[in-house]
Parts: C-alpha cells; structure tokens; sequence
C-alpha cells in the first residue's frame, strides 16, 4: 500500500534533528530515509443491514464493519534476509463519535480498542518465513475461503476448528516446485490469565499446491484447548482461475461435532466483480449445538471499485436448513425459525 500523508509527517518530524545536525540532505538521501520509514495504512468500513427472521423479527442497523488503522516495516537483517513487523488495530466503532454503550456504560466505546493483528517474524529465499504473534491462522489462510471472503458475512457457515489466532508460532517453507508446507503452534503457558493456568499446546499443519491457475490445499487444527471435544478438524481445498473466473470448493470435518462443505465463484468485469456462494453444515447427533440438524448458506455479492482506494458493494444472505436460527421473541424467550434473509449494503476507503 502507498505511504500516506501521515507517513510523511512522521518522517518529517523524524528527519527534522538529523537535517539541523547533519546539514543539506541531497535528494537520494531522504528519498532513501523515507523508503525506510513503516508504512502506515488503514479502512474505514461503513455497512448497513437489514435483518429478517421468518416468523420473528426484522431488525435494521449501520454498522462499523471492521474499521482498521496500522503500521508495518521490513528492513534487511542480511543478504537475502529480511525481518518485518505489522501492528493492526480495530474496534474503532466509526459510526459512533462517542461510542455506543445506549447510557449502560458497558464500555463499547468508539476508538481503537482491539487487537486484530500484531507480530515480528523473519523471512528469506532459503527458509522461507517464520513469525511470532498475533496473526490469522495456518488452517484459516489455507482453507477457509468461503466464509473469510464476504463483507457482512453474519450467517455464512463457521468452520468447527478451535486455535485461536493469539499466542502463535507460524513458518511458511519456500515453494518446492509449486509445494510450499505450513505450520503453527499455539503457546498456552501456566502462567498466562487467558488460559486458566492449564498448559496447552495446539498446533495446526498445511500443504498449499499452486501451479498454473491450480490451487489445492490440506489442513489440519489438533484442536487442544480443552473445549471438550479433543477431536481434530481436517479441511481440503481446491480453486481454478480461469481468465476472469475463480470457483472454490471446499470441506471440513470434526468427528461428534459438524461437517461443513461449499462452493463459491468469482466473476471479474472491468470494475466489477460478483461474487455466488453456497455452503452447508451438517451437525453430528454427537454436536454440543444443533444435535443432527443442518443449517444452510447462500450469498450473493455484487461488488464495484469507484477507485483504486474506495469500492461499494451490495451483499444478500439466504439462511435455511433446520431450525437453527435463533431469535428473541417479543416475551424475551429465545425461539427458532428455519429461514432468515439478509439484505446488506456498503462502501469501504482504504489506503
């Protein structure tokens, strides 16, 4: 992504002291000093929707859909050796200048209140990439397309996989004649709050293939988190670019939980891309949740780029299956139906 405006007055601001003490600074060198400089870059995300559940409510809302701001730098430790950072920050609640606690003071306050992304790693030709951090994960990048893609993505099908995407050790090898091999372990030490003081270390493995307009994919997630179900979950994936048309497919299954299967294409025109999924869950007579029943997505999107930096879409959501779409009545009590629609629309700027 370019560098922005607020880049530069940081490297101006930078810069300032060493100008005064080091005197006239020629073209190339502060052209060379600002190539060095992190890349600031960011999004504001604006959405609107209208909920429906046949038989219960229909809800209208505007929404922050996932506003971000961040920083990321690489530099060169050695030849053929580079080491880099990215720092990720969301929650910015940009439809709400003051937040949006309703005078409850539950503390949903607008600014930059979480973490999306955060960690340091090292790559090179050689070895490939190894980082430590906060980041998507190994089974995430490699075969959960579908439901990764979509704007709103409310009711499109979760995969049943349970590593989180903190407390990571990630390497990605080098391309072996298309092959390239993933890994990730998640550190739950004893001593960190967040796990309870139990000890676990979950770990996820993947086989990415490309070659030509060829994608296929392996993954597994050991799942070691004690969520009560220690059984693994393994997805496959396979794309095909064609010219202007992409189509995946993709599976996942955990034994006494679910299995989950989709397809989606892609079709570019110019500006425009649009965008037809469907994806299906089907839960074991064994699952915490929906024992033995099936639930059901199809998504269309229709998307135009008004420029390099800003583009608006238009996304509906058809939600069927059992029922497995909840709802609170007008009493307050929760109850289900087995169809719900959605009708979204939005823009996004990004830099």
């Amino acid at each position: 992504m370019k560098k922005t405006l607020i880049a530069s007055a940081i490297a101006a601001a930078t810069f300032s002291g060493a100008v005064m003490a080091q005197g006239t600074m020629s073209a190339a060198e502060m052209a060379a000093k600002m190539e060095s400089m992190p890349t600031v870059y960011g999004n504001i995300q604006y959405a609107f929707a209208h909920d429906n559940f046949d038989g219960g409510p229909s809800t209208v809302e505007h929404f922050d859909n996932g506003s971000t701001l961040g920083v990321k730098h690489d530099h060169e430790i050695a030849p053929g050796i580079t080491g880099f950072f990215k720092l990720e920050l969301e929650g910015l609640n940009a439809d709400d200048k003051n937040g949006d606690d309703n005078g409850i003071n539950d503390g949903d306050f607008a600014g930059l209140t979480e973490l999306d992304e955060a960690y340091i790693g090292v790559k090179g030709d050689s070895f490939g990439q190894v980082w430590v951090g906060s980041d998507d994960s190994t089974y995430e990048r490699a075969v959960t397309e579908i439901a990764e893609y979509f704007e709103v993505a409310t009711i499109n099908q979760g995969v049943d996989y349970s590593t989180g995407e903190g407390d990571l050790v990630q390497y990605m090898s080098p391309s072996f004649s298309g092959l390239s091999v993933w890994a990730a372990v998640q550190v739950n030490g004893d001593a960190d709050s967040r796990t309870g003081g139990t000890k676990s270390y979950p770990y996820q493995l993947a086989a990415v293939y490309e070659m030509d307009g060829l994608e296929l994919a392996a993954a597994v997630d050991s799942n070691d988190n004690g969520d009560g179900n220690g059984e693994n979950t393994y997805g496959l994936r396979a794309s095909y670019n064609i010219n202007d048309l992409r189509v995946t497919g993709e599976y996942h299954t955990r034994k006494d939980a679910s299995d989950t299967f989709g397809v989606i294409g892609y079709y570019t025109i110019g500006a425009n891309q649009f965008a037809l999924s469907y994806e299906m869950t089907q839960y074991d007579d064994q699952a915490a949740e929906f024992a033995g029943l099936d639930s059901s997505t199809i998504t269309l999107q229709a998307l135009h780029n008004l420029s390099d930096n800003m583009y608006v879409y238009f996304e509906g959501y058809l939600g069927g299956g059992d029922e497995v779409w909840e709802y609170e009545d007008s009493q307050g009590n929760t109850a289900v139906t087995d169809e719900r629609t959605i009708a979204s629309v939005g823009a996004v700027y990004y830099f």
